[in-house]
C-alpha cells in the first residue's frame, strides 16, 4: 500500500472492508470510469457490485440488515470510490445521509420498513433540500406542505437532487406552519416515496430529465416538481408530532455529507497524484524524465503534503462525530480544504501531463471537470468559512 493517506488505529474489520473496496476499484471502476463518464452512461453494473457487497447498508445497523460500521470507515470508503470515479460516490453518498437521518431521527416503525429495503439497496434514496433560486438560504425554502386531514399536500420545486431519476424514497424538506417566528422552526422532513425514472413516479409528482453538467457524469441530477403530493403525516421523519424539526434534522444529515465531500476530495486528489507521478516518470525532456526536474520535484511534494493534510482532517471529522460530538467545526474545516486542495491537486497533476492533460484520452482531464464540484457541493466555501467563523466565537467567546 502506498504512504499516502494513511489511516492508523483502523480495526481488522476496517481494514478488510478497506482492501475489498480498493480491489473492486482498480478491477470494476477504474478500467470502466472514462467511457461511462464520457457517455454520461449510469454505472448499473458497478452499482449492482456495491449491493452485493453490502456497501449500500454499510452504516445501518446490523439489526436492520446492515453491517453496523462507523462514519469513518464510510469517509474511507467514499475516498477509496472516488479514487476510482466521484459519481459512483455520489450514488453511494445521498442514501448514507437518508439512512443516517432515518436511523437517527426516525420512529421506530419507519426505521423498520426502510432501512432493511435501504441495506440490501432494494430501496435507494435522495436528498433534497435545495430550490431554484435558494442557493445557501434554506431558511428561505418556498416548498409547501399543508395539512389536509390526516396527511399533508406538498407543492413546490427542488432541485440538484442526486439520485432524483434513480432513487424510490426522497428525504425532501419543506415549509409547513409552525406558527414559529424563526424560520428554520417551521421547516419539515417528508419521507416521500415514488417510483425509480422519470416522469410523473406518483401522483403529483414529476422528475424532469437529468440535468446537463460539466462533470459528476453518470449519475443522475434532476429537478423534483410536486403539486399537491399527498403524504401521509406518519411520513414526516420522526413521526406526526416531529414537524418544525426538519431543519436540525437535515443539518444534522449534511454533517454526514460534508465528511463525505471531504473524503472525495482526498479520493480524487490521491488519484490526480497517482496519474501525475507516474506520468513524470514516463515522459522525458531535455533528455531525462521530468520527474527528475527540480520544479516537477516541488510539485509533487506540494500536492503530497496537500492530500496527507485533508486526509488527516477528513479523518478527525469522522471521529468526533462517531464520538457523539458535534462536528459541524471539524467537517466544515474538512470539506473546506479537501475541496480547495483538490481543486489544486487536480490543476498540479494537469499541468504536469502538459498539453496531453487537455485530452479527453487522459484521466486528469475527467478529475479537472469534477473537482470544481466539491467547492459547492454540501455548501459553498464561504458558508462553511462562516459555520467555521461562527463556532470559533463560540469557543473563544471573552469571559466578563
Amino acid at each position: 500500500m502506498a504512504r499516502l493517506a494513511r489511516t492508523e488505529g483502523l480495526s481488522e474489520v476496517q481494514q478488510e472492508i478497506l482492501a475489498a473496496v480498493r480491489a473492486f476499484v482498480d478491477k470494476e471502476i477504474i478500467p470502466v470510469a472514462m467511457e461511462l463518464e464520457h457517455a454520461d452512461e449510469y454505472p448499473a453494473q458497478i452499482v449492482k457490485g456495491m449491493a452485493d457487497m453490502g456497501l449500500f447498508g454499510l452504516m445501518i445497523p446490523e439489526e436492520y440488515g446492515g453491517i453496523g460500521e462507523s462514519l469513518l470507515t464510510y469517509a474511507l470508503v467514499v475516498e477509496e470510490i472516488s479514487r476510482g470515479w466521484m459519481s459512483v460516490s455520489g450514488i453511494l453518498n445521498t442514501h448514507f445521509i437518508v439512512a443516517y437521518m432515518i436511523k437517527q431521527h426516525g420512529t421506530d416503525e419507519q426505521r423498520a420498513h426502510f432501512l432493511p429495503r435501504m441495506a440490501e439497496g432494494s430501496v435507494r434514496a435522495a436528498f433534497s433540500m435545495s430550490e431554484p433560486g435558494l442557493g445557501s438560504d434554506v431558511a428561505a425554502i418556498k416548498t409547501k406542505g399543508v395539512r389536509d386531514g390526516d396527511d399533508f399536500l406538498i407543492t413546490g420545486q427542488k432541485m440538484w437532487l442526486t439520485n432524483g431519476g434513480t432513487s424510490s424514497l426522497v428525504a425532501l424538506l419543506a415549509r409547513t406552519d409552525e406558527g414559529q417566528q424563526a424560520a428554520h422552526r417551521n421547516l419539515t422532513t417528508f419521507l416521500v416515496e415514488k417510483q425509480p425514472g422519470f416522469g410523473e413516479t406518483r401522483p403529483g409528482l414529476t422528475v424532469p430529465g437529468k440535468i446537463a453538467k460539466m462533470g459528476y457524469k453518470g449519475v443522475d441530477t434532476t429537478e423534483l416538481v410536486l403539486d399537491n403530493v399527498r403524504v401521509p403525516a406518519d411520513r414526516v421523519l420522526g413521526g406526526a408530532a416531529a414537524t418544525g424539526r426538519g431543519f436540525a434534522q437535515m443539518m444534522d444529515g449534511v454533517e454526514v455529507g460534508r465528511v463525505n465531500v471531504a473524503a472525495r476530495g482526498c479520493g480524487i486528489a490521491l488519484r490526480a497524484f497517482e496519474l501525475g507521478v507516474a506520468y513524470a516518470q514516463q515522459r522525458s525532456t531535455f533528455g531525462k524524465p521530468i520527474a527528475q526536474h527540480q520544479a516537477i520535484q516541488f510539485k509533487l511534494a506540494e500536492m503530497a503534503v496537500k492530500i496527507e493534510a485533508a486526509h488527516q482532517m477528513m479523518v478527525r471529522a469522522a471521529r468526533v462525530k462517531d464520538a457523539g460530538q458535534r462536528n459541524d467545526l471539524e467537517a466544515g474545516m474538512a470539506k473546506y480544504l479537501a475541496a480547495e486542495y483538490c481543486k489544486e491537486v487536480v490543476e498540479d497533476s494537469f499541468r504536469i501531463h502538459g498539453g496531453y492533460g487537455y485530452s479527453k484520452e487522459y484521466e486528469i482531464e475527467r478529475l479537472y471537470r469534477e473537482a470544481p464540484m466539491l467547492l459547492i457541493g454540501e455548501g459553498t466555501a464561504e458558508i462553511q468559512k462562516m459555520i467555521i467563523g461562527r463556532r470559533l466565537l463560540e469557543e473563544y467567546r471573552l469571559k466578563g
